[in-house]
């Protein structure tokens, strides 16, 4: 880089950490601003040893991160209370909580980039490839073994011959005077330039039009768009009839199911199947979530056919009958499985186990219910056994 006569400041070396904070500390007693300190590593204590102020990069952080908040806040406000309001499960329209989470994003994102963004560019000055300490021997041993101090030419106490003396007298060594750079402008509108610019921006733009409208359409690189693969209801070329959409193959069941043998049929079975569930605290407590979910609002809580849809439905029967004690596991499954007069089928809100865990939690509330004298007094003495 080039360099004109013009001084820019007077640098000096030192050999260790305690002459760099004692020729800080001097540097700032002595009154001089416009001063710095390099060193090939932080030093602990230099920021008092020059008097440095608090950054104010805080205030940028804070009052980017307090505009995101605000932005996204009034950007939600906006679009569901005043351009397009939708009413989602009855809420507010301005459901606070449910905008906290993209608040929180524009916060940190705002935040974040002002910060970045605003210490690259105003506080750092960056990019400055030119700055005049550059490719200097001072920034080349700062930047290893040694520790230096600079005082510019800018500030209102600089004297060459005093600055000089300062150093001399605090130990410096390698005292240097650091020239200003030779600032050279760049025409914008080279012709050069402006050719270099244009052609880049035709063969990107001209690269992304061809792959992505030509090249994924010519083979091998269009396996994507004729592909072998079945789309609901269009036409198959593959198939005898025709149709892309297939029935299951008769006589066939889904490997690791086995599905229900009186499925669709009305009739109780003749000989119902058996409940494959070994009662169990486990089996009791999902019986008892799926009863309350699905069965409860017209069976009610305990099974006694008090439906709770304040007769906007008809009441079922009370599952403590005598003809629903003395059914089977099996027949209980079977009406959940394909419903029973104004009562629908169950079979795709509640899995396999799921029916045949009600069907046992059934059973308990038909046993807690209609339990002989000799059961009460048995679990009595079994409870007081157990000091309940």
């Amino acid at each position: 880089m080039e360099r004109n006569t013009k001084l820019h400041g007077l640098v000096a070396l030192f050999d260790t950490p305690d002459q760099i904070i004692h020729a800080a500390e001097k540097v700032s007693h002595s009154g001089y601003k416009d001063f710095d300190v390099h060193t090939p590593y932080p030093v602990h204590g230099m920021d008092d040893a020059m008097k440095l102020k608090p950054s104010k990069l805080g205030y940028v952080t804070l009052v980017f991160g307090l505009s995101g908040a605000a932005f996204a806040l009034l950007l939600m406000w906006w679009t569901m209370v005043v351009d397009y309001p939708m009413n989602i499960g009855g809420k507010p329209f301005f459901s606070l909580p449910a905008f906290i989470p993209v608040t929180f994003e524009l916060t940190v994102l705002f935040a974040t980039l002002a910060t970045v963004i605003g210490m690259i560019t105003f506080f750092f000055r960056f990019p400055d490839n030119k700055h005049p300490l550059h490719d200097t021997p001072y920034m080349q041993a700062v930047s290893r073994d040694k520790y230096g101090v600079f005082i510019g030419a800018s500030d209102p106490k600089f004297d060459v011959k005093e600055v000089r003396a300062l150093f001399e007298s605090l130990g410096g060594k390698k005292i240097s005077e650091i020239m200003e750079i030779e600032k050279t402008w760049q025409d914008a509108f080279n012709p050069k330039f402006i050719g270099i610019l244009v052609t880049t921006a035709i063969l990107v733009s001209g690269g992304t039009y061809f792959a992505l409208n030509k090249l994924l359409y010519i083979t091998p690189f269009n396996w994507m768009e004729h592909q072998f693969r079945g789309v609901p209801q269009e036409k198959s070329d593959f198939f005898a009839d025709s149709r892309m959409m297939r029935e299951p193959v008769a006589g066939t069941v889904a490997r690791g199911h086995m599905p229900y043998e009186f499925k669709d049929s009305v009739a109780q079975p003749a000989d119902p199947v058996e409940n494959p569930l070994v009662n169990s605290p486990e089996i009791f407590k999902l019986g008892q979530k799926k009863y309350l979910t699905f069965c409860s609002p017209c069976h009610g809580d305990y099974g006694d056919g008090d439906s709770r849809l304040n007769q906007q439905f008809p009441n079922p029967p009370s599952l403590h009958t005598t003809k629903l004690r003395d059914w089977k596991d099996g027949n209980i499954y079977h009406v959940i499985t394909n419903g029973q007069n104004v009562m629908p089928s169950y079979s795709h809100q509640m899995t396999v186990k799921e029916r045949w865990a009600v069907v046992s939690y059934i059973r308990a509330l038909q046993k807690a219910k209609n339990a002989s004298e000799t059961e009460i007094e048995q679990f009595r003495k079994e409870n007081t056994s157990n000091g309940n």
